[in-house]
C-alpha cells in the first residue's frame, strides 16, 4: 500500500504506522486465508483459537501506531482513500473467517443456527476490543491474551453436536 498520508514532513507517527501496517497485515490477511485448508480438520474451535490470538496481537500492536498517526482529518481521509483503492478494510479480514466458517457449517461441523459473516465480525470484535482495553487499561486489567481468545472462540458456539 504505496500511499503518502504525511503532511508535509517524514517519519513520525504516521510513517511509524504505515510501515507497521505494510509488514503486518500482510501476514494477518495470510493467517485468515491460511484457515482455508483446515476445513474438515482438527475441531473447529480449535482451529479458531490462533486466530483469536494472532487477531488480538495484531490489533494491539497496529492499534497502538495508529493512534498518534490519525491526529490530522486530512490524514485519515488520505487513509481510507488508500484503503478503498487497496481493496483493503475490514471486509478483507471477515471474508476469509467467514469463508472458513462457511465451509465449515457445509459439513456440518459448525452448527446451522450460526451465521458466518456474523460470527466472523464478533470474532474479530472480540480480538479488536481485547487490544484496546489492554492498551487504554493495561495488559493486566483482564484476562491474558491466550484466555481472552479462548473465551472470544467458546462463547461464539460454533461447534455442533
Amino acid at each position: 500500500m504505496a500511499v503518502s498520508l504525511r503532511e508535509d514532513r517524514t517519519g513520525g507517527p504516521v510513517d511509524h504506522f504505515l510501515a507497521l501496517l505494510q509488514d503486518r497485515l500482510p501476514l494477518w490477511l495470510r493467517i485468515l486465508h491460511d484457515l482455508s485448508h483446515l476445513v474438515g480438520k482438527g475441531r473447529v474451535n480449535d482451529n479458531l483459537l490462533p486466530i483469536a490470538r494472532a487477531g488480538i496481537d495484531y490489533y494491539a500492536e497496529i492499534q497502538s501506531a495508529a493512534l498518534p498517526a490519525f491526529t490530522s482529518p486530512s490524514v485519515t481521509v488520505r487513509f481510507r482513500e488508500a484503503i478503498r483503492d487497496n481493496g483493503l478494510g475490514p471486509l478483507a479480514e471477515i471474508a476469509p473467517l467467514a469463508a472458513y466458517l462457511a465451509a465449515e457449517q457445509r459439513i456440518g461441523r459448525v452448527t446451522a443456527e450460526a451465521d458466518p459473516d456474523a460470527s466472523a465480525r464478533l470474532l474479530l470484535a472480540g480480538c479488536f476490543r481485547h487490544a484496546y482495553n489492554e492498551m487504554f487499561f493495561g495488559a493486566y486489567s483482564g484476562p491474558t491474551r491466550d484466555v481472552s481468545a479462548e473465551e472470544i472462540v467458546r462463547e461464539l458456539r460454533l461447534e455442533s453436536g
